[in-house]
């Protein structure tokens, strides 16, 4: 039998009337029954989380100082974890959302509002707004299973969001690939911008090796090259190094958050998000 006080907490759980089904579900499923529950009964959620806006949410955010799911042997959720569910909750507004991504004062904002978007954003979506973010090379603390920090980057957490099936603790929803939405033209191909100094740079090395080997080659026997062979033999240096120049295209696709260096400007800090 219910206490007088457990259903008013758990209408204090529920997700707002309002709310939109996320991939035809309660947005709060998303986050499995066993971790939900031990968020509703932790001592953050209570004190923190309780009747929490989407304004006031931007002030715990901020608050933030490490990322993580669950740790310890009886399940503890970490703040992050707690905010993220409490977002699915209420289900703050995309422009809110699309603040706190391109906030750079705050880092554990960025990384907030990145998680969930890849929780309940469209592929096209978090292809557009998180892959920007491979750029953000700055420090982040992860809290592990154990209860320990170990160090990473915001580019590593953001490129386990596009390519990991699970995430803290949380199984993400299917992400569909980036190839099938550039044949349907609903993505642009992605550049690099570092791609076309390397293939300069790579071209300019390789003229000055035919340049250093024509140098030492003895004169008679250039002379005695016949114009077709010379040319035969550009022809075939040509195709070898597109083939060379597709390999590395391959390898740097890849790791491809290694190379991307674009600018990214914030529009205006999250802490005063129009809702």
């Amino acid at each position: 039998m219910f206490s007088e006080w457990q259903p008013g907490l758990r209408m204090a759980n529920q997700t707002v009337k309002d709310a939109m089904t996320i991939k035809g579900t309660n947005p709060q499923y998303l986050v499995e029954k066993i971790i939900r529950s031990r968020i509703y009964d932790s001592k953050y959620w209570k004190e923190n989380c309780f009747a929490l806006t989407a304004e006031l949410l931007v002030d715990k955010a901020m608050e933030l100082r490490f990322v993580g799911g669950v740790f310890g042997g009886n399940v503890k959720p970490t703040p992050f974890l707690c905010l993220v569910l409490k977002m699915l909750q209420i289900q703050p507004e995309k422009d809110i959302v699309i603040e706190f991504i391109k906030n750079e004062d705050f880092k554990y904002v960025r990384a907030l509002g990145a998680y969930y978007l890849r929780l309940t954003g469209t592929a096209v979506d978090c292809y557009k707004y998180l892959e920007p973010l491979l750029n953000d090379y700055r420090k982040i603390r992860t809290q592990k299973r154990d209860g320990n920090f170990e160090l990473s980057h915001m580019d590593e957490f953001i490129d386990d969001l596009l390519h990991e099936d699970r995430v803290l603790d949380v199984q993400c929803p299917r992400l569909q690939k980036r190839g099938i939405l550039e044949e349907c033209n609903d993505l642009e191909p992605r550049t690099s911008l570092l791609e076309g100094d390397l293939m300069e740079e790579a071209s300019s090395e390789e003229e000055q090796e035919v340049e250093k080997e024509e140098e030492e080659e003895p004169p008679r026997k250039r002379e005695r090259r016949s114009p077709s062979r010379e040319k035969e033999r550009r022809r075939h240096r040509s195709r070898s190094r597109s083939k060379s120049r597709s390999r590395s295209k391959e390898a740097r696709d890849r790791k491809s958050h290694h190379l991307r260096r674009q600018t990214w400007h914030t529009r205006r800090r999250a802490r005063s998000p129009q809702v």
